[in-house]
């Protein structure tokens, strides 16, 4: 049988090369310290789900940080005491109901093979979180990314803002915050790469709305 992990891995390795991974994680120190704060108070737990290259729970500032994902080589990224967690987003069985403050996802829904699963993912989210607990969703946008999408071989579920809404509504949280252009679509596109850039780009949503192909929804569970 196929390695699976072993060739995503391969995809990978060939989509951020090391380079490109310490130019990311530069990214992500000023996103999480000049925007994705203001979600997360300095006690909080947060949960990111589909860690990855843990470049967000990395940075977030937090009290208690979580890294769930499937695959173990997330270790190899995650900072000194994240607590990994090794199990499905649809059933992550580790994280009590109502203990977390906020879930994060970033890049991560389109990888699921299918709605039905996305909606799942919603609901574990929603599970988790205490009542007026955020979950933070960060998404390509199909509707500004209808010729790139399937660039990805890994791409499999299509979600723009608008129904990425109807998806949460239906996992019972309220969203409260909705940009359908924040940040373009990856790292490499036209960011602005020096820390001091993307610290402009956060500060001018003009610049969003011209090159923002990735959509924002901040939703939270009634309390």
């Amino acid at each position: 049988m196929p390695d699976i992990d072993h060739e995503l891995d391969v995809l990978y390795q060939h989509r951020f090369p090391k380079e490109e991974l310490a130019n990311k994680n530069r990214i992500w120190q000023v996103l999480c310290s000049e925007y994705f704060n203001r979600f997360v108070d300095p006690a909080d737990t947060v949960v990111d789900i589909g860690a990855g290259y843990c470049e967000f729970i990395n940075n977030i500032s937090a009290g208690r940080k979580i890294a769930v994902d499937l695959n173990p080589d997330v270790r190899r990224f995650a900072d000194a005491g994240i607590e990994l967690i090794n199990e499905s987003c649809t059933a992550v069985q580790s994280i009590p109901s109502s203990s977390v403050d906020a879930v994060f996802m970033s890049n991560f829904l389109e990888h699921l093979p299918s709605k039905d699963m996305v909606l799942q993912t919603l609901r574990e989210s929603a599970r988790m979180l205490k009542p007026g607990g955020r979950a933070i969703i960060l998404q390509p946008n199909i509707r500004f990314l209808y010729d790139e999408y399937w660039d990805y071989f890994d791409h499999h579920t299509a979600l723009s803002d608008r129904s990425l809404v109807e998806g949460v509504l239906m996992a019972g949280l309220e969203p409260r915050v909705v940009v359908p252009r924040f940040l373009p679509y990856t790292t490499k596109s036209r960011l602005p790469q020096a820390p001091w850039l993307v610290s402009l780009y956060l500060r001018i949503p003009l610049a969003w709305h011209i090159l923002g192909k990735q959509a924002l929804v901040v939703a939270y569970k009634p309390s």
